[in-house]
């Protein structure tokens, strides 16, 4: 089983998730860009089962009622989202695996709110909003 390692600016905070990710792709959702400071983030989803922190504990933030965020309390640097629509999955930014460049995101959500100054020229398929809706 493949086991994907990695953490925060700092060093102080660390995880691993083995397994495959599903569902890698860029979220342009106003709450990505606000909490990473970014114009969108990249995320790979992993089942709950196979993460874990290895090393520091990370600080929590409730960005929704149904959404907990992880970041590194010493750097800020986000590492993980978790739906509560979806208890089995945590979600973790593709910027902060040791080797980003063997998971490769094949979509866009949230479109609909990305700012007008990104332009998606890649191919990739894309969604107004979460992957279940309308194209």
């Amino acid at each position: 089983m493949a086991a994907h390692e990695g953490g925060c600016l700092c060093g102080s905070t660390r995880y691993r998730a083995s397994g495959v990710a599903s569902h890698v792709g860029y979220c342009h959702c106003g709450s990505c860009r606000r909490s990473s400071g970014a114009p969108f983030v990249a995320w790979a989803t992993f089942p709950k089962a196979s993460f874990a922190f290895s090393a520091g504990v990370p600080s929590r933030h409730r960005s929704s009622e149904p959404v907990e965020r992880s970041f590194c309390p010493r750097c800020g640097t986000p590492l993980t989202y978790e739906h509560s629509a979806t208890p089995d999955e945590i979600d973790v930014t593709l910027a902060s695996l040791d080797d980003p460049a063997g998971i490769a995101p094949g979509f866009h959500i949230w479109v609909s709110q990305k700012p007008p100054w990104v332009v998606l020229e890649d191919g990739l398929p894309r969604y107004e909003q979460s992957r279940e809706g309308p194209e």
